[in-house]
């Protein structure tokens, strides 16, 4: 008899729940009283409320531009390591249903966000490293080893999808810059043009946009550098032409169309936690029992369901990140 073990991030079907009413991040800024102005209309309020399934009526986004030079590199082998017992999202609810602050503060940002120019991009990278460099997007994705993984992702905002990402493993990109021994931390920023983005026309953001990781979080293995997702180029809404995904952490860490990579040896600055310490920090790590200042993480809405399911340790990755964490007191390591 056949007797299959679960892998950690794998989740049996939940039965589904009531739905809970969240408030939802963006009228936090309103809060505070940034410029005095109310940042989630209160049109967008249904969109992102509860007891409706709130990407139902949003139709397709807008195919890869046929032009695209990388388009030829996908769809790229998938890696069965990181396959998930969970049913993979629909690509019309995980293209049509984003956070992209650059272009506004609504979920279905897709339209705005085809301003974003994707061609041609450039990438940076420096500061700690052997190998300075910038270098051509597509000339990156032809020196490294694509590949399709199946990862869950878990926004701070209690709601989560299962995406299939194409792209490469973080680690390799910092082992072709050969960082040195003083480089503790990785800082990553993406664009800065504030006419196809109007969002960045707003002053009280911190733009642009900016994550951190440490050289241990970068180089483990789930660290993963997306360029595509559904077998194809990466839409412009869902952070083209790259983008991180650490499925271990909320959402808000995955930074999107990044431009630039830079070695540290002091933690960065991030951009939530410029704007609300108390609430985003840098660590950000999954974590049911730790909830939210103003909601609960102990379940997550499945996006394009009515279901809502318990949420993991480590968004259910704890066997591969759990020892990164292990011995560090006195740190915020799930908010």
């Amino acid at each position: 008899m056949l007797i299959r073990r679960k892998r950690g991030w794998e989740l049996s079907e939940p039965a589904a729940t009531p739905e809970r009413y969240y408030v939802d991040r963006r009228r936090l800024l309103a809060r505070i009283g940034i410029g005095g102005l109310i940042l989630a209309a209160p049109a967008a309020l249904p969109r992102i409320g509860v007891g409706a399934d709130a990407a139902s009526a949003v139709p397709l986004r807008p195919r890869a531009a046929i032009d695209d030079p990388s388009e030829e590199l996908y769809p790229a082998p998938r890696n069965a390591r990181y396959d998930v017992d969970q049913p993979i999202t629909a690509e019309k609810y995980a293209t049509a249903y984003n956070n992209f602050y650059e272009f506004g503060s609504h979920k279905q940002i897709y339209r705005e966000a085809q301003e974003l120019r994707v061609r041609p991009w450039e990438v940076r990278i420096d500061g700690l490293v052997e190998r300075e460099m910038t270098i051509d997007i597509d000339q990156l994705l032809r020196r490294m080893p694509l590949e399709e993984r199946v990862y869950r992702h878990r926004c701070v905002e209690a709601w989560s999808m299962t995406v299939p990402w194409t792209g490469f493993p973080m680690k390799a990109l910092v082992d072709l810059t050969k960082p040195l021994a003083a480089a503790r931390y990785v800082e990553m920023q993406t664009f800065f043009d504030p006419e196809p983005a109007p969002g960045q026309r707003q002053a009280w953001y911190p733009w642009p946009y900016g994550e951190g990781l440490t050289i241990e979080e970068a180089t483990n293995e789930l660290a993963f550098l997306a360029t595509g997702i559904y077998g194809k180029p990466l839409p412009k809404q869902n952070g083209a032409p790259l983008r991180l995904a650490v499925p271990w952490k909320y959402g808000f860490k995955s930074i999107k169309s990044i431009v630039r990579f830079q070695f540290k040896a002091t933690r960065p600055r991030t951009f939530w936690d410029r704007i609300q310490p108390a609430e985003y920090g840098f660590w950000a790590n999954v974590n049911p029992h730790v909830p939210h200042r103003r909601w609960s993480q102990s379940t997550e809405r499945v996006l394009g369901t009515q279901t809502r399911i318990p949420t993991r340790l480590f968004n259910g990755y704890g066997e591969f990140v759990q020892h990164l964490y292990d011995g560090i007191a006195g740190e915020r390591l799930f908010t």
